[in-house]
């Protein structure tokens, strides 16, 4: 239990354990035992499989095109990148570098043509952008090991993703092509390079929209004039997107100089091209947060590559909309812009059927969580639903309660709030639950300071580290070849003092006792020891999961009553979703029926 640098774990509800990850898609295709099991005659599985070879037709009759495509990059000039390796975290060509800082962020400054970004990017990422693609790629191989079934992935990832290419800018295709002649060989059985990493791009997307039950829960907040101590526009966010703790640890600060349009800097993992949080050297920022999405059936532009648009290309809100307005996506999502020239922020929302923008009215502030607030999605009955049944309301409402207690917030403050983990009206609603402002699972936080064009960037673990601060002003000038470093320092937000608690210590053991008994769960011949369940309890006891995994052992073990005692105990906890309690109710109901 103890052995924390061999494992990973996910700790999410019992709700979207699988569908919040980029790769239930491929679950859903492709764990076809499970589904065997279910079909109860003979004439059922001949269909199942009927299906399947549909599939694989129409991968080949409406892929052809896709398949062969490849970006024409013959209007670009290139200078194939020589690596000086100064040390073995520092690496330059030309004017581009790659360094690791002391809080163990990983920096990028890269400037150039399309293809030349692509290319500049490939070569000095290459170690980590590889690394990061074994992480998500051998997930895939582990749950998909027989070659017959990487041959349907294969297949199924052509069709699903064939008008992809159709709807990505020629430039940005461009620059994916030179980044992705650093990918490695070894998962060419999903697609060609090029392929592959578009494929990656629209990962976050499809995590998003194959998780019906439930979406990802980040937050972000925008505030000016009365609420902030100097009444500038300040911005926080929190990127809670998971898939593991080893895909988190190399986090990338980039720092982009295009040949065409605006320098701006980019928070992210390696290879990487798209924006998920950022600022650009006008003070526009974006930040996304996922939406309720339908099941899509064909990807088309991922989110990522619109918001980039926008940091490359607009310097007011008008602008973005502009840009927002013109493309197709594929899911929901909610893109927060801020922009220094306009001292205001909107949220864009978006869809496949829909577009709205939320403009506040009489405020100074705009906060944003996982539902849509725009005039346009007013009648939406999936959003509405969401509203219900999910946490994003309760994260909502946590924000304007923090508003209240902090007033005119500064970076240090807008940093308290995105590290708080409390409920509503200070509760402890246990470590991990995704009601919480700091869900203790977040890739990153970021702060925003348009006007002044400083950024803060949080440092592992999640956002507890330290915020390290950037100015762009510096940064895209001759400032900072004269100083060598990215980091304004003496401007950094101190880590939090819950990194060096025992409650924290617990958190992280409790992350491992989690597995264990998810694994007992999941086992017909795992039994644990008499004393593991009250020490994990004893390490969140505040966190519902704790007793409705250890009502759902003991009623595997047949020991009724102590799991009607669990169940009972989780319904008094703050629970995250109603879909959550609605499982525990039926599982007490099922318990109560075995005790007749």
């Amino acid at each position: 239990m103890k052995n924390k640098d061999n494992k990973e774990f996910v700790i999410q509800n019992e709700a979207k354990r699988i569908e919040e990850s980029p790769l239930f898609l491929l679950r859903f295709f492709l764990c076809q035992k499970s589904k065997i099991r279910r079909l109860s005659n003979e004439r059922a599985i001949i269909l199942f499989f009927l299906s399947l070879i549909l599939i694989l037709n129409l991968s080949s009759c409406g892929t052809r095109k896709s398949i062969k495509h490849t970006p024409d990059v013959s209007q670009y000039s290139l200078e194939i990148p020589k690596v000086n390796i100064i040390n073995d975290s520092t690496f330059s060509f030309d004017q581009n570098y790659l360094t690791k800082n002391k809080q163990q962020l990983w920096e990028l400054y890269i400037k150039g043509n399309p293809l030349q970004l692509g290319y500049n990017n490939g070569a000095l990422t290459q170690n980590l952008m590889q690394k990061q693609e074994g992480i998500f790629f051998s997930k895939v191989e582990g749950f998909v090991p027989s070659k017959f079934k990487q041959k349907l992935l294969s297949g199924f990832l052509k069709w699903y993703n064939r008008k992809m290419y159709l709807n990505v800018r020629e430039d940005f295709q461009a620059e994916l092509y030179g980044l992705s002649q650093y990918s490695s060989n070894k998962y060419d059985f999903i697609a060609p390079k090029f392929r592959r990493a578009m494929y990656l791009h629209g990962a976050h997307d499809i995590g998003h929209a194959m998780q019906d039950l439930m979406v990802v829960g980040c937050t972000s907040l925008a505030v000016w004039n009365e609420n902030t101590e100097d009444g500038d526009l300040l911005i926080g966010r929190n990127f809670d997107f998971y898939v593991g703790d080893e895909f988190a640890k190399n986090k990338l600060v980039e720092f982009i100089e295009p040949e065409n349009g605006i320098p701006y800097l980019s928070v992210s993992w390696p290879g990487m091209i798209g924006v998920v949080s950022g600022m650009n050297k006008e003070g526009i920022t974006v930040t996304i947060n996922a939406g309720k999405s339908k099941i899509p059936l064909t990807a088309k532009t991922p989110i990522s590559f619109v918001t980039r648009e926008i940091l490359q290309y607009a310097t007011t809100i008008d602008e973005a909309i502009a840009i927002a307005k013109k493309r197709k996506v594929f899911v929901s999502e909610s893109i927060l812009v801020g922009s220094a020239n306009d001292k205001n922020a909107v949220i864009i929302e978006v869809s496949p059927d829909n577009f709205g923008v939320y403009r506040v009215e009489n405020s100074s502030k705009v906060f944003c969580t996982n539902h849509f607030q725009s005039e346009a999605y007013k009648n939406d009955k999936r959003n509405q639903k969401h509203i219900v049944e999910s946490h994003s309301e309760y994260r909502y409402e946590k924000l304007q309660e923090l508003l209240q207690e902090n007033k005119k917030l500064n970076p240090e403050k807008m940093a308290s709030i995105l590290r708080d983990k409390s409920g509503l009206k200070g509760e402890k609603i246990g470590y991990g639950n995704e009601k919480a402002i700091n869900q203790l699972l977040a890739h990153h936080a970021v702060i925003f300071s348009p006007q002044k064009k400083l950024v803060w960037v949080s440092s592992n673990p999640y956002q507890l580290g330290e915020f390290v601060c950037y100015d762009l002003n510096e940064i895209f000038s001759d400032k900072r070849l004269k100083s060598g470093e990215f980091a304004k320092s003496n401007l950094n937000i101190a880590k939090d003092p819950f990194l060096d608690s025992q409650e924290f210590e617990n958190y992280e053991e409790f992350k491992f006792a989690h597995s264990e008994i998810q694994n007992a769960i999941d086992s017909d011949s795992m039994i644990l020891t008499d004393d593991f369940i009250p020490h994990y309890q004893s390490l969140n006891p505040d966190f519902w999961l704790v007793y409705y995994q250890s009502g759902k052992y003991y009623f595997k073990q047949k020991e009724y009553s102590r799991a009607k005692t669990e169940f009972e105990k989780a319904l008094t906890k703050e629970i995250t979703t109603i879909p959550d309690r609605e499982n525990i109710e039926k599982s007490l109901k099922k318990t109560l029926r075995k005790l007749k």
